[in-house]
């Protein structure tokens, strides 16, 4: 590891010590924070892109600085893997005392045409209060939750803590699932906080119970065994564009409400998205009807990442003769993503035009999860987080994203309660254009932590 103090560990090192009351963790959580911002850009300097056709080593990288800064918060640090992405694992346990784990991970999404962003986007940049950059968000700013809980409460942790960092989150190689069942003992602990998810809105904390599953598959449509011009043949035989578009119209009806038959939901949400506010922040118009938030959070959807047809640019006039569609199905958090996708591959088969010949290829798949959040950890989790956000008390929802392995986890340790809480806002665009921190959140955030594991340690 880096042998030259960083700045964060430098200001950890001038931070107050010794114990009690509740004014105290704050005080020396802010004498940290100008360390842990400059960590947190350092992090977004390094393109840790997971996805598949990039360059590794800065994911080397970034799990190096990750490792680097967990011992110096004075864990024993080891970077692990099970041929997939490097992960890093740093523990300090405690005799007769609980143990924390605490969950991040250091890939992250490829940052698509940098010409869209506003500034680089791996090069941090404040406006208005936020912090852009790819990964600053989406999850390095949950990495350094970890740590500025950490090093404000020192030596003075009351709790055992595991920290484990994986780096194939965004795009997965299903090593991680091995490696956490080759470290389950490692990985023992009471309770596990998973930064990895979002809060309500600016200024509201909230708790998250439950997350949606995923399928992906390939869907190519081939109408043709070779291109043909478009003015001798069209109108005869259709070209594959149509044909995929036609197909891809039936996931749903004029309304935008999914008509693929037979898939789970669960109930809806107590709270609700309004209509203004959600498309505002979304950038988008209206689809779908009902609830916003059972249609985001517990109802399944579809949507068509990318396509593969001829680019206007270049295009000749012929009939296309194949093409394809990256689909994405979101599923319920109870849905078993095996039945999904079959239902899924029914309902194409049902709708193929035109005497195409069809192929679903199943790309990956990830269950849902729904925690129950009842309980004297759930009960601290709720005073910490409304003491951060200055008595605002914290709402309970759902997200329509995936964290895959968090089925592993909880098989790996069934007896953990897991905890699911984050940092971004519905503003910080994650996997998006300009993805963002508001870095008042940011610091709340990291409060919430500090305080939580100032309560769950049993008094000395």
């Amino acid at each position: 590891m880096a042998a030259e103090q960083s700045p964060s560990s430098r200001a950890a090192a001038a931070s107050p010590r010794g114990g009690g009351g509740e004014s105290q963790p704050a005080a020396r959580l802010d004498a940290v924070m100008p360390g842990v911002r400059a960590d947190l850009e350092r992090l977004v300097r390094i393109p840790s892109v997971s996805a598949p056709g990039f360059d590794f080593s800065p994911i080397d990288r970034s799990a190096d600085l990750v490792a680097s800064l967990l011992t110096e918060c004075g864990l024993a640090t080891r970077l692990v893997a099970a041929g997939g992405r490097p992960a890093v694992l740093a523990t300090r346990r405690l005799p007769g005392r609980p143990t924390v784990l605490l969950y991040a991970h250091h890939d992250v999404q490829p940052a698509g045409d940098p010409a869209l962003w506003t500034s680089d986007p791996f090069e941090p940049v404040e406006r208005d209060g936020r912090l852009y950059g790819r990964g600053a968000a989406d999850d390095k700013a949950g990495i350094m939750v970890h740590v500025a809980a950490l090093r404000a409460l020192g030596d003075d942790l009351g709790v055992g803590v595991v920290v484990f960092v994986e780096g194939e989150e965004e795009y997965g190689t299903g090593a991680t699932p091995r490696l956490l069942h080759q470290l389950r003992s490692d990985l023992q602990a009471d309770v596990a906080l998973v930064t990895d998810v979002g809060n309500w809105a600016v200024g509201v904390p909230a708790v998250t119970t439950s997350l949606r599953g995923h399928v992906t598959a390939t869907l190519e449509v081939r109408t043709l065994s070779h291109a043909v011009h478009s003015g001798m043949y069209g109108g005869a035989v259709p070209d594959a564009v149509i044909a995929l578009s036609r197909l891809i119209a039936t996931f749903h009806d004029d309304a935008g409400d999914l008509a693929i038959a037979g898939l789970a939901t669960t109930p809806d949400p107590a709270i609700d998205y309004p209509a203004d506010r959600l498309y505002a922040e979304a950038g988008g118009t209206p689809f779908g009807t009902g609830s916003a938030t059972a249609r985001m959070w517990s109802r399944p959807s579809v949507s068509i990442l990318g396509m593969e047809v001829p680019p206007i640019e270049g295009a000749t006039s012929t009939l296309t003769p194949v093409a394809r569609a990256l689909v994405s199905l979101r599923i319920a958090p109870t849905e078993d993503p095996s039945r999904a996708f079959a239902l899924l591959e029914a309902h194409v088969r049902r709708n193929i035009p035109w005497g195409a010949t069809v192929t679903l290829t199943r790309r990956g798949a990830a269950p849902g999860l729904a925690v129950d959040s009842t309980g004297p950890v759930y009960d601290q989790v709720r005073a910490a987080l409304r003491d951060a956000w200055d008595g605002v008390d914290p709402v309970e929802i759902g997200s329509g994203g995936s964290i895959p392995l968090l089925l592993d986890l909880a098989e790996v340790l069934p007896d953990t309660t897991i905890v699911l809480n984050g940092v971004e806002d519905p503003d910080s665009r994650a996997h998006g254009i300009d993805e963002s921190l508001h870095l008042g959140e940011f610091r709340r955030a990291c409060l919430a932590e500090t305080l939580l594991l100032h309560r769950l340690a049993p008094p000395r």
